[in-house]
């Protein structure tokens, strides 16, 4: 934690030096500060405030060619290449989305709250980014320039949108976190939130029938209709992982932060297992899971026009998702046999 006798700029450097590749989330969560806060250390050097809309900011990157698009929450980092294009906006601006073949998100604006140029020097590369922070300091998306990048489009972005005022920011929520508690099982009509379940037609509408009945999504899992859900043990999803990269399916795996969902769709093939991190490390998709962080892995089925979307959910201890995973469909087209293959090996390998 950051002491009260020394700077933060004196006490990041000295973790610095006694840690080298110490990423800058990490050293945020030691020093018991925001990301934004170290990040603002090197304002006028390395990083640029930016300003304006974000929503037009979104639609000016696709100039840049190809970019790598960075969501993560804690225990989960979502890499994906490809180009910005597609994206608009609804519900007032309040929300977003960028659909392509590539790069494939969901925004949530009111959570975007500052915006940053940044440029880091590793020695053997230059690392430009576009970075976003909601009111706490914490990172909501990402956006790094690749060798295919087009490094002037980049610049003339930042010059456009660079803020007039360049001074340090103080008004960074800086207030305890209230995580939502359950309701008491007693208080839910179970009967009732179990029969909505069966009458679903749709997977976007899973989230209003939680809202609905005033569930929390792991609690709703537990109260779910008989074979609709089920739990199994965390090493499941590397092991699903492992079958969908044997088999060369196509799947669909999603990591949200705060502010943005990331979606990659298509196969995972290089699995790199490392200490308590597993690794996909593809071409165009990385993905980063801490196994550690894992507290409660499902299998979830809801119905649907299309019949039966099965999907595999991975949760922290605050019941906060981390990845969830789906075989490649679109409206309109059934499941693949081969994905429900697999999640019926998962399940039965790791039933708990």
């Amino acid at each position: 934690m950051l002491s009260s006798t020394t700077s933060l700029r004196e006490q990041y450097a000295e973790l610095r030096s006694d840690h080298p590749k110490v990423r800058i989330r990490d050293a945020a969560k030691r020093l018991g500060v925001s990301e934004l806060d170290l990040l603002e250390l090197s304002l006028g050097k390395t990083v640029t405030r930016l300003e304006g809309d974000w929503k037009e900011l979104l639609k000016a990157v696709k100039p840049l060619n190809e970019v790598m698009a960075l969501t993560r929450n804690e225990f989960a980092v979502h890499e994906r290449k490809g180009v910005y294009d597609n994206i608009s906006f609804m519900a007032e601006g309040k929300m977003g989305v960028a659909v392509n073949p590539d790069i494939d998100l969901r925004f949530f604006m009111w959570q975007w709250e500052y915006g940053y140029a940044v440029t880091v020097d590793h020695g053997k590369r230059v690392m430009h980014s576009l970075q976003f922070f909601n009111a706490r300091g914490e990172a909501v998306h990402k956006i790094y320039l690749t060798k295919n990048s087009d490094k002037a489009a980049f610049q003339a972005l930042v010059e456009i949108f660079k803020a007039s005022d360049q001074t340090s920011i103080t008004q960074v929520d800086r207030s305890s976190v209230e995580r939502p508690t359950e309701k008491p099982d007693a208080e839910v009509d179970v009967e009732a939130f179990q029969k909505a379940w069966l009458a679903l037609e749709d997977t976007h509408d899973f989230f209003p029938l939680l809202r609905e009945y005033g569930l929390q999504r792991t609690q709703a899992l537990r109260l779910a209709p008989k074979g609709y859900a089920q739990k199994i043990s965390n090493e499941g999803v590397v092991n699903m992982f492992e079958q969908v990269a044997e088999r060369g399916l196509e799947m669909m795996v999603f990591v949200n932060s705060p502010g943005c969902i990331q979606i990659h769709t298509g196969p995972v093939k290089k699995l790199f297992p490392m200490n308590q991190w597993f690794n996909i490390m593809d071409p165009k998709f990385n993905l980063h899971l801490n196994l550690d962080g894992l507290a409660e892995t499902w299998i979830v089925r809801k119905p649907t026009k299309d019949g039966i979307v099965t999907g595999l959910e991975v949760f922290d201890q605050e019941g906060q998702q981390i990845v969830y995973c789906f075989g490649k469909r679109k409206p309109g087209i059934p499941e693949l046999e081969g994905w429900r293959e697999i999640i019926a090996n998962t399940l039965q390998a790791h039933v708990v």
